[in-house]
């Protein structure tokens, strides 16, 4: 922590806005449009953060303007009684309920820019059995835009997972988490009194008096001292790219397997976390199974379209057709309880050849040899041999391959309830998603444990103002996003979640400081 005095300011803004994925954009925006003078800063070199990495860039907002114009009767006391069921008494029941109020009227307030523009992207909620879930979903998603509509801009915006991390070229269209922050950029042109910077990452924070008055920026080896009048709003992600602070706070897995770019170091967290600030929710993530590829990286997967998902005994031990942060909490209790070790396998037959049935990898699958030549994939012409290859007891895996058989068979998953919930079939057509097991040579892939980032930050009220361990506000300092204790608590309620509260306590937190 350090003290104004001694601190000679080399900038000054109204509002640094630390981080510039969903949450960061959104805040920025909001303060700029407020009238505010605006800094966002970003860490790396490019804008963007784990949002730009996001397939569909999705947005949790139950009773938007978009929903509404595509006809949904859903109404805000249901989206509450949904979430409050999921979520439970583990967050503060204040927080949750602004969280899915907020969300509508933000994309109101987004929707009068013509560069923000969003689309209906049908998704159902991810506890289809719990009061008031929604099969059609609470979800939008980033209308995409074209390379030439962002010009030089998408010079500076982070490129998707395959071009970033594989080399490939850049996509014909910009998509996604993409097109969310490349319509922010472009909208935040507008204003002359926003600005943008890269490779300044914030980790000190400045106090007088008991409020947060600037911030100390490493620049490339350079620091930084950037003023505010008015506060700052640390939106910069969570600490999934850091291995010591996952060890110190008790994230599970490994900061090589988590989908964030590494940026996401936390600094900013431990800045607040230096000036007082409470956390919570620290040793959480929001979780799903990865496929391992070549490199050794677990990425992210889902769009199950056959197979099942067995343990180090050869034995089915979840429903594999799950929302992703629900099987890969199964995949950690059995890991706690020592009845999972990792890796875990997927077994499937020939119908689709030697690439396991994976529609949505996030990460590209590349050629089967490089899967085969790591050890990665297996193939053998019998389910015993096949069992040894992997080093599974051959008769569990014979057996649970055959009881699931008679499930497909049935018509129902009785182990697993595989097909039961509108997510289990969003990939399938509606079809019970159970696909046997018969046809050889049969075949195992790899499979690890992914997060899409740490959900654990500083405690917040509802308006995203930081909290210190008495419970009372640190003025001048706001968070959002994965940089704030998620009010989902321990789950994950619907696709859009992340980025949709990041976005709503970013926003928040900038027309609280613009009310001064």
């Amino acid at each position: 922590m350090a003290v104004q005095q001694d601190v000679q300011w080399d900038d000054e803004c109204d509002v640094l806005v630390v981080g510039s994925g969903g949450g960061g954009v959104t805040g920025a925006y909001t303060a700029a449009r407020e009238g505010l003078e605006t800094l966002m800063v970003e860490a790396t070199d490019r804008f963007g953060g784990v949002t730009s990495y996001s397939g569909g860039g999705g947005m949790w907002f139950p009773t938007n303007a978009v929903l509404k114009r595509n006809g949904d009767e859903d109404t805000i006391e249901d989206a509450l009684t949904y979430y409050r069921a999921v979520v439970g008494d583990r967050t503060p029941a204040e927080l949750q309920e602004a969280f899915v109020r907020a969300g509508a009227p933000l994309i109101d307030y987004l929707e009068q820019d013509d560069n923000l523009k969003f689309m209906e992207l049908p998704w159902p909620d991810y506890f289809g059995k719990a009061p008031k879930a929604s099969a059609k979903g609470r979800h939008i998603m980033p209308v995409p835009l074209k390379p030439e509509k962002l010009g030089t801009l998408r010079d500076v915006l982070r490129p998707p997972l395959d071009t970033d991390w594989l080399g490939w070229d850049l996509p014909p269209q910009v998509i996604g988490g993409q097109a969310l922050i490349g319509r922010f950029l472009l909208a935040l042109q507008q204003y002359p009194n926003a600005r943008t910077r890269l490779n300044c990452a914030i980790d000190e924070l400045v106090m007088e008096d008991g409020k947060v008055v600037g911030a100390i920026a490493d620049t490339g080896g350079a620091r930084t001292a950037i003023k505010v009048r008015r506060g700052v709003i640390v939106a910069s992600g969570g600490f999934e790219r850091n291995d010591e602070m996952r060890a110190k706070y008790g994230v599970p897995g490994v900061s090589r397997d988590s989908m964030a770019p590494p940026g996401s170091q936390g600094k900013a967290i431990a800045a607040g976390i230096a000036v007082g600030a409470d956390t919570d929710l620290m040793d959480q993530a929001w979780w799903s199974p990865g496929l391992t590829h070549p490199d050794g990286n677990s990425s992210f997967a889902l769009w199950f379209t056959g197979g099942i998902f067995v343990n180090q005994d050869g034995e089915r031990f979840v429903n594999e057709s799950a929302a992703y942060d629900r099987l890969g909490r199964v995949a950690l209790d059995q890991i706690a309880d020592g009845s999972l070790t990792l890796p875990f396998w997927m077994i499937y037959d020939d119908r689709d050849g030697e690439r396991p049935p994976v529609q949505a990898p996030n990460v590209s699958i590349q050629e089967t040899e490089k899967y085969v030549d790591a050890g990665l994939w297996k193939t053998a012409d019998t389910l015993e041999e096949l069992a040894g290859k992997i080093g599974v007891p051959a008769d569990r895996l014979v057996a649970a391959v055959e009881r699931f058989n008679g499930f497909v068979e049935n018509g129902h998953d009785d182990d697993f309830l595989r097909g039961d919930e509108p997510y289990d079939r969003a990939f399938s057509g509606g079809e019970l998603p159970l696909t046997p097991i018969a046809q050889g040579p049969f075949h195992a892939a790899r499979f690890g444990l992914s997060d899409l980032g740490t959900k654990g930050g500083m405690r917040t009220d509802t308006v995203g103002r930081v909290l210190n361990t008495d419970g009372e506000v640190i003025r001048g300092l706001y968070a959002a996003g994965n940089s704030m204790a998620a009010p989902s608590g321990y789950v994950y309620p619907g696709g859009g979640n992340p980025i949709g509260t990041s976005m709503v306590f970013a926003h928040l937190a900038a027309k609280d400081l613009a009310q001064g």
